[in-house]
Protein backbone atom coordinates (compact mmCIF):
# COMPACT_ATOMS: atom_id res chain seq x y z
CA UNK A 1 0.00 0.00 0.00
CA UNK A 2 2.81 2.42 0.87
CA UNK A 3 4.46 1.78 -2.51
CA UNK A 4 1.18 2.35 -4.39
CA UNK A 5 0.51 5.62 -2.59
CA UNK A 6 4.09 6.79 -3.03
CA UNK A 7 3.96 6.03 -6.75
CA UNK A 8 0.59 7.61 -7.52
CA UNK A 9 0.65 10.45 -4.96
CA UNK A 10 -3.12 11.00 -4.61
CA UNK A 11 -4.41 14.34 -3.36
CA UNK A 12 -6.30 12.57 -0.57
CA UNK A 13 -6.37 9.11 1.02
CA UNK A 14 -9.89 8.09 2.12
CA UNK A 15 -10.69 5.30 4.59
CA UNK A 16 -14.38 4.33 4.73
CA UNK A 17 -14.33 2.79 8.20
CA UNK A 18 -13.14 -0.30 10.08
CA UNK A 19 -9.73 1.03 10.95
CA UNK A 20 -9.51 -1.64 13.68
CA UNK A 21 -10.71 -5.14 14.41
CA UNK A 22 -11.87 -4.65 18.01
CA UNK A 23 -11.62 -0.90 18.71
CA UNK A 24 -8.56 -1.29 20.95
CA UNK A 25 -6.39 1.71 21.62
CA UNK A 26 -3.22 0.20 20.15
CA UNK A 27 -5.10 -0.75 16.99
CA UNK A 28 -6.24 2.87 16.60
CA UNK A 29 -2.70 4.07 17.24
CA UNK A 30 -1.34 1.69 14.60
CA UNK A 31 -3.95 2.89 12.11
CA UNK A 32 -3.05 6.51 12.74
CA UNK A 33 0.70 5.83 12.46
CA UNK A 34 0.12 4.05 9.17
CA UNK A 35 -1.96 6.87 7.67
CA UNK A 36 0.29 9.67 8.94
CA UNK A 37 3.28 7.74 7.63
CA UNK A 38 1.92 7.94 4.07
CA UNK A 39 2.78 11.64 4.15
CA UNK A 40 -0.45 12.73 2.46
CA UNK A 41 -3.75 14.25 3.59
CA UNK A 42 -6.23 11.59 4.71
CA UNK A 43 -9.87 11.41 5.75
CA UNK A 44 -11.46 8.56 7.69
CA UNK A 45 -14.85 7.75 9.20
CA UNK A 46 -15.63 5.07 11.82
CA UNK A 47 -16.94 1.62 10.95
CA UNK A 48 -18.83 -0.87 13.08
CA UNK A 49 -15.54 -2.54 14.09
CA UNK A 50 -14.42 0.79 15.53
CA UNK A 51 -17.16 0.53 18.18
CA UNK A 52 -16.25 -1.82 21.08
CA UNK A 53 -18.03 -5.16 20.83
CA UNK A 54 -17.18 -7.02 24.04
CA UNK A 55 -16.47 -4.04 26.34
CA UNK A 56 -20.18 -3.72 27.02
CA UNK A 57 -20.26 -0.66 29.25
CA UNK A 58 -17.93 1.21 26.94
CA UNK A 59 -20.09 0.17 23.98
CA UNK A 60 -23.18 1.56 25.67
CA UNK A 61 -21.80 4.69 27.31
CA UNK A 62 -18.67 5.74 25.39
CA UNK A 63 -18.84 4.00 22.04
CA UNK A 64 -16.53 6.41 20.21
CA UNK A 65 -14.24 7.14 23.15
CA UNK A 66 -11.30 5.02 22.00
CA UNK A 67 -11.63 6.31 18.44
CA UNK A 68 -11.61 9.93 19.60
CA UNK A 69 -8.76 9.51 22.07
CA UNK A 70 -6.40 7.39 19.99
CA UNK A 71 -7.24 8.15 16.35
CA UNK A 72 -9.16 11.41 15.85
CA UNK A 73 -11.67 13.52 17.80
CA UNK A 74 -13.56 14.19 14.57
CA UNK A 75 -16.04 11.46 13.60
CA UNK A 76 -17.26 13.29 10.49
CA UNK A 77 -14.29 15.14 8.94
CA UNK A 78 -14.27 17.09 5.70
CA UNK A 79 -11.70 18.10 3.08
CA UNK A 80 -11.85 20.83 0.47
CA UNK A 81 -9.57 22.18 -2.23
CA UNK A 82 -10.13 23.94 -5.53
CA UNK A 83 -11.47 20.84 -7.30
CA UNK A 84 -12.69 18.52 -4.57
CA UNK A 85 -15.10 18.57 -1.65
CA UNK A 86 -15.28 15.49 0.59
CA UNK A 87 -17.58 15.15 3.61
CA UNK A 88 -17.64 12.21 6.02
CA UNK A 89 -20.79 10.83 7.68
CA UNK A 90 -20.66 8.43 10.61
CA UNK A 91 -23.11 5.54 10.08
CA UNK A 92 -21.74 3.27 12.85
CA UNK A 93 -23.59 3.03 16.16
CA UNK A 94 -23.71 0.84 19.22
CA UNK A 95 -27.06 -0.95 19.42
CA UNK A 96 -26.37 -3.46 16.66
CA UNK A 97 -23.43 -5.68 15.72
CA UNK A 98 -23.02 -4.57 12.13
CA UNK A 99 -25.95 -2.55 10.78
CA UNK A 100 -25.63 1.19 10.11
CA UNK A 101 -27.90 4.20 10.15
CA UNK A 102 -28.29 7.89 9.45
CA UNK A 103 -29.86 10.06 12.12
CA UNK A 104 -32.48 12.71 11.28
CA UNK A 105 -29.99 15.36 12.41
CA UNK A 106 -27.37 14.09 9.95
CA UNK A 107 -29.88 14.13 7.10
CA UNK A 108 -31.04 17.65 7.92
CA UNK A 109 -27.44 18.90 7.80
CA UNK A 110 -26.40 17.36 4.46
CA UNK A 111 -27.05 20.52 2.44
CA UNK A 112 -25.25 22.72 4.94
CA UNK A 113 -22.19 20.48 5.05
CA UNK A 114 -21.60 20.74 1.33
CA UNK A 115 -20.63 24.23 0.21
CA UNK A 116 -22.91 25.62 -2.46
CA UNK A 117 -21.78 29.24 -2.79
CA UNK A 118 -22.67 29.53 -6.48
CA UNK A 119 -19.18 30.53 -7.56
CA UNK A 120 -17.58 29.11 -10.72
CA UNK A 121 -15.10 27.22 -8.58
CA UNK A 122 -17.86 25.69 -6.46
CA UNK A 123 -19.88 24.63 -9.53
CA UNK A 124 -16.98 22.63 -10.96
CA UNK A 125 -15.90 21.03 -7.71
CA UNK A 126 -16.54 17.28 -7.39
CA UNK A 127 -18.51 16.43 -4.25
CA UNK A 128 -17.93 13.16 -2.44
CA UNK A 129 -19.69 11.71 0.61
CA UNK A 130 -17.89 9.07 2.66
CA UNK A 131 -19.83 6.54 4.75
CA UNK A 132 -19.17 3.05 6.06
CA UNK A 133 -22.36 1.08 5.37
CA UNK A 134 -24.00 0.31 2.00
CA UNK A 135 -26.72 2.68 0.83
CA UNK A 136 -28.08 0.63 -2.09
CA UNK A 137 -28.08 -3.00 -3.14
CA UNK A 138 -25.49 -3.27 -5.89
CA UNK A 139 -25.28 -6.81 -7.35
CA UNK A 140 -21.75 -7.44 -6.02
CA UNK A 141 -22.75 -6.74 -2.41
CA UNK A 142 -24.34 -10.18 -1.95
CA UNK A 143 -27.58 -9.05 -0.32
CA UNK A 144 -26.12 -7.07 2.58
CA UNK A 145 -28.59 -4.82 4.36
CA UNK A 146 -28.37 -1.11 3.63
CA UNK A 147 -28.05 1.52 6.35
CA UNK A 148 -31.26 2.71 7.99
CA UNK A 149 -32.68 5.78 6.18
CA UNK A 150 -30.29 5.12 3.29
CA UNK A 151 -32.93 6.07 0.71
CA UNK A 152 -33.40 9.43 2.40
CA UNK A 153 -29.63 9.89 2.52
CA UNK A 154 -29.23 9.21 -1.21
CA UNK A 155 -31.95 11.73 -2.05
CA UNK A 156 -30.34 14.31 0.24
CA UNK A 157 -26.94 13.69 -1.33
CA UNK A 158 -28.35 14.04 -4.84
CA UNK A 159 -30.08 17.29 -3.91
CA UNK A 160 -26.81 18.62 -2.48
CA UNK A 161 -24.98 17.92 -5.74
CA UNK A 162 -22.98 14.94 -4.50
CA UNK A 163 -21.29 13.00 -7.31
CA UNK A 164 -19.76 9.98 -5.53
CA UNK A 165 -20.58 8.09 -2.33
CA UNK A 166 -17.66 6.03 -1.02
CA UNK A 167 -18.38 3.13 1.35
CA UNK A 168 -16.96 -0.11 2.67
CA UNK A 169 -18.22 -2.62 5.27
CA UNK A 170 -18.96 -5.64 3.08
CA UNK A 171 -15.34 -6.45 2.10
CA UNK A 172 -16.25 -6.50 -1.59
CA UNK A 173 -15.37 -3.88 -4.21
CA UNK A 174 -18.27 -2.55 -6.28
CA UNK A 175 -19.16 0.42 -8.48
CA UNK A 176 -22.62 1.37 -9.68
CA UNK A 177 -25.24 4.09 -10.00
CA UNK A 178 -27.62 4.76 -7.13
CA UNK A 179 -31.26 4.25 -8.17
CA UNK A 180 -33.98 6.89 -8.39
CA UNK A 181 -31.87 9.94 -7.59
CA UNK A 182 -32.73 12.14 -10.55
CA UNK A 183 -29.05 12.73 -11.37
CA UNK A 184 -25.93 10.54 -11.68
CA UNK A 185 -24.87 9.52 -8.16
CA UNK A 186 -22.14 6.88 -8.17
CA UNK A 187 -21.65 4.37 -5.36
CA UNK A 188 -18.03 3.24 -4.99
CA UNK A 189 -17.33 0.45 -2.48
CA UNK A 190 -13.85 -0.41 -1.33
CA UNK A 191 -12.94 -4.00 -0.62
CA UNK A 192 -10.42 -4.89 2.12
CA UNK A 193 -7.20 -2.92 1.91
CA UNK A 194 -5.14 -4.00 4.93
CA UNK A 195 -6.49 -7.33 6.25
CA UNK A 196 -7.41 -10.80 4.99
CA UNK A 197 -11.17 -10.45 5.47
CA UNK A 198 -12.11 -10.08 1.81
CA UNK A 199 -15.15 -11.98 0.57
CA UNK A 200 -16.13 -13.66 -2.66
CA UNK A 201 -13.49 -13.41 -5.37
CA UNK A 202 -11.49 -11.15 -3.02
CA UNK A 203 -11.25 -13.71 -0.24
CA UNK A 204 -7.83 -13.48 1.39
CA UNK A 205 -6.73 -10.70 -0.96
CA UNK A 206 -6.29 -6.97 -0.49
CA UNK A 207 -8.05 -4.41 -2.66
CA UNK A 208 -8.38 -0.66 -2.94
CA UNK A 209 -9.73 1.93 -5.37
CA UNK A 210 -7.85 4.69 -7.15
CA UNK A 211 -10.17 7.50 -8.25
CA UNK A 212 -9.08 10.05 -10.85
CA UNK A 213 -11.29 13.10 -11.32
CA UNK A 214 -11.72 15.26 -14.41
CA UNK A 215 -13.49 18.50 -13.59
CA UNK A 216 -13.50 19.78 -17.17
CA UNK A 217 -11.64 22.67 -18.75
CA UNK A 218 -12.87 26.20 -18.25
CA UNK A 219 -10.37 27.37 -20.86
CA UNK A 220 -12.19 25.48 -23.61
CA UNK A 221 -15.65 26.05 -22.15
CA UNK A 222 -16.16 22.29 -21.76
CA UNK A 223 -17.24 21.51 -18.22
CA UNK A 224 -17.97 17.81 -18.74
CA UNK A 225 -16.91 16.13 -15.52
CA UNK A 226 -16.04 12.49 -14.95
CA UNK A 227 -14.44 10.09 -12.49
CA UNK A 228 -12.35 7.05 -13.35
CA UNK A 229 -12.32 4.31 -10.71
CA UNK A 230 -9.47 1.81 -10.93
CA UNK A 231 -10.19 -1.29 -8.84
CA UNK A 232 -6.82 -2.52 -7.60
CA UNK A 233 -6.18 -6.11 -6.46
CA UNK A 234 -3.05 -7.33 -4.68
CA UNK A 235 -0.94 -9.75 -6.70
CA UNK A 236 1.09 -12.17 -4.59
CA UNK A 237 3.18 -13.10 -7.59
CA UNK A 238 4.08 -9.53 -8.55
CA UNK A 239 3.99 -8.30 -4.92
CA UNK A 240 2.07 -5.17 -5.84
CA UNK A 241 -1.43 -3.85 -6.45
CA UNK A 242 -2.52 -4.31 -10.05
CA UNK A 243 -5.53 -2.93 -11.92
CA UNK A 244 -8.32 -5.49 -12.12
CA UNK A 245 -11.12 -3.33 -13.53
CA UNK A 246 -11.69 0.27 -14.64
CA UNK A 247 -15.00 2.13 -14.38
CA UNK A 248 -15.64 5.40 -16.21
CA UNK A 249 -18.27 7.39 -14.32
CA UNK A 250 -19.89 10.36 -16.06
CA UNK A 251 -20.82 13.08 -13.57
CA UNK A 252 -23.61 15.64 -13.83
Amino acid sequence: MEALVAGRRPDLVIVSGDLTQRARREQFRQARRFLVGLGLPFLAVPGNHDVPMYRVWERLLDRYGAYRRHFSPDLEPSFRDAELEVVGFNTAFNLTIEDGRFTPRQLAAVGERFHRDGSTESEGRVRIAVVHHPLAGLPELMGWRTARRSGDALRKFAAAGVDLVLAGHVHVAAVGLAPDCGRPLWLVHSGTSTSRRGRGREQGRNTCNLITLDTGSQDTGCLRRSATVEQMLWSEQAERFEVEAVHDCALA
